[in-house]
């Protein structure tokens, strides 16, 4: 039997002239207002012009696959390179068992189906064994990787302002009706982040579990619910426990992108800014060599 691994994650454009295309995969092929597709390109500009998630997945994907000794690719279920493409090439190469790592780890059902459904459309893709991770947002070593890296940032601060500090642990929002159907999401993210706060020694008084990076609709589209609270509410909620500085701890993202270099890094810290307060954010974990060890950890019981 031959054997490889893939890692799949949500995707991002090379080009920025691609996020029309991009956005409306993303909204199940409905086209994104100008409007929207204008914000997300400001939005990207205002980082540089890409997001770097693709070239972090690809460091990680290197570093799994040194740890591991076989073939480790990269999927990305909204962009190239698509599950599809990925999959057709590890079967020309003889590649008959795949083990899947969702790097998404409150949403490995999304990417496990992306996955498996792009090999159900392959001629001879039932003939390749797909074993997936599940949810695994408190993976004792995920766990200890974030915790290490909250501690950090606290560590860096100077001790007065330490003292009156808080933690924003924040994850991706989703619209709330996808949670009342019965996804796991919001779930497994507060048990994540109730296990990191234990990890890093964190009083309750000291952090807030808060939701970000809410999508966006046009004017004349029905407005959507989304999970709550809003990473604003979570400002305003440090500010009256007395905060004088917040740190962002992104711990339901898993590398730097649009979502936390623009997200947090700008945006929010600007909204910390007009609230009287100083911010700071909690380092990602991106293709570092503690999170490549979790990430083989979790994939080579599925290789066996």
């Amino acid at each position: 039997m031959t054997k490889a691994v893939v890692l799949t994650a949500h995707g991002t454009v090379e080009n920025l002239d691609d996020l029309p295309a991009f956005i409306s995969k993303i909204r199940h092929g409905d086209p994104a207002p100008a409007s929207v597709v204008e914000e997300v390109r400001r939005r990207y500009e205002a980082i540089g012009g890409k997001s770097p998630l693709l070239d972090i997945t690809r460091a990680l994907a290197a570093k799994v696959e040194a740890r591991l000794g076989v073939p480790t690719k990269i999927a990305m279920r909204l962009w190239h390179p698509l599950p599809g493409d990925v999959l057709r090439d590890l079967a020309n190469a003889g590649v008959d068992r795949i083990a899947i790592v969702p790097l998404a780890q409150f949403s490995a059902k999304v990417y496990l189906d992306a996955i498996r459904s792009a090999a159900s459309d392959l001629p001879g893709g039932a003939a390749i064994e797909l074993e997936g991770a599940a949810n695994w947002g408190t993976d004792p070593g995920l766990v200890a990787a974030q915790a290490k890296r909250v501690q950090n940032a606290m560590h860096a601060l100077p001790a007065e302002t330490r003292k009156n500090s808080q933690i924003l642990f924040s994850a991706h929002s989703l619209p709330k009706i996808v949670v009342d159907r019965g996804d796991p999401y919001e779930r497994d993210f507060r048990a994540s982040a109730s296990a990191v706060a234990a990890a890093a020694g964190l009083a309750s008084s000291q952090h807030l579990v808060c939701f970000q990076s809410q999508g966006m609709t046009g004017p004349s589209e029905t407005q959507v619910a989304w999970l709550g609270p809003a990473l604003v509410t979570a400002l305003h909620q440090a500010r009256m426990r007395g905060a004088a500085h917040v740190v962002f701890a992104p711990i339901g993202f898993l590398a730097d992108h649009v979502e936390i270099l623009y997200d947090l890094d700008i945006e929010a810290a600007e909204l910390a800014r007009e609230l009287g307060m100083t911010s700071s954010r909690v380092e990602s974990l991106n293709a570092s060599d503690d999170f490549a060890d979790v990430v083989a950890s979790l994939a080579r019981p599925l290789l066996a």
